[in-house]
């Protein structure tokens, strides 16, 4: 069988193998140019005070102690890139859980607010699990440095190193929704919030050593209860006792008072023991 083209001599025709053949190179571009629009370029990494995932707040604001620095890469650490930055008050930051991108995504997970053990659906969740591994935080913005290419926030919730895709300013007016409804989590879980805490004579005095800013950090990710929530302190009395990377320092610590069952426990009979700060 031949084809004929519109307008062309009838001697000239064009066998269906060359048709094919142009078709799978137009097919070809055509998905080349699909994957170019929907790749996403890094434009710098986010440094922060959690060199590792446990630890890290579940939410944005909620540790307003915990610092970043987003360092911007060239070409996108230009100083007019950040013209009027400065103006706005809180900041969107899109960037990605590269650390969970290996294991891939999972259509159901267990939040922690649902306690570890019940299944929701990815999309009703803001687990890391998820298809392209975005995360979308709102913080503080603290100071730009243009001529630096560095943006200065607070209130993170994101691991030491994680790559920023994109920065956006708040705008109240447009992104705070205040009657929105917050499913199975109406509001931050209140645990450990006023937890008393405890420090052995050498982590105060290793505290003593680093400023009231790094206390207030360390209370602050403490009292937001890092512990899975899957976990089951052991029996007999024996607390479990964790390490927590925070900055430059290892923390050991543990929570007393605690029952087999962690949300039958009253708050205000558990105590948070710090053993120890050691340096790394």
């Amino acid at each position: 069988m031949a084809l004929y083209f519109e307008n062309e001599p009838a001697a000239e025709m064009v066998s269906p193998l060359s048709v094919c053949i142009v078709f799978e190179a137009m097919s070809e571009i055509s998905e080349n140019a699909d994957a170019a629009s929907t790749a996403l370029t890094p434009i710098g990494v986010l440094r922060t005070c959690f060199p590792e995932k446990f630890g890290v707040p579940r939410q944005p604001g909620l540790a307003p102690e915990a610092w970043g620095v987003i360092e911007l890469s060239p070409p996108f650490n230009r100083p007019e890139a950040l013209a009027d930055l400065e103006r706005f008050s809180h900041v969107w930051i899109i960037g990605q859980f590269h650390q969970c991108v290996a294991a891939g995504w999972k259509a159901s997970i267990r939040p922690p607010r649902l306690g570890g053990n019940r299944k929701t659906g990815v999309f009703a969740s803001r687990s890391p699990f998820r298809p392209n591994h975005l995360t979308l935080s709102a913080v503080k913005l603290e100071r730009v440095d243009a001529a630096g290419g560095r943006v200065h926030v607070s209130g993170v919730d994101l691991v030491d190193g994680t790559p920023v895709f994109d920065l956006k300013p708040y705008l109240p007016y447009a992104d705070a929704i205040p009657e929105a409804a917050c499913g199975y989590a109406p509001e931050p879980a209140p645990l450990l919030a006023n937890a008393a805490i405890t420090y052995s004579e050498a982590a105060e005095a290793m505290l003593r050593s680093r400023g009231p800013a790094f206390r207030a950090l360390l209370e602050r990710t403490l009292r937001l209860d890092p512990r899975p929530a899957y976990h089951e302190e052991s029996a007999a009395g024996e607390e479990r006792v964790y390490g927590l990377r925070l900055e430059d320092t290892n923390v050991r610590w543990c929570v007393a008072g605690c029952s087999q069952d962690k949300g039958q426990t009253p708050e205000r009979s558990l105590a948070l023991l710090v053993e120890a700060i050691e340096s790394l």
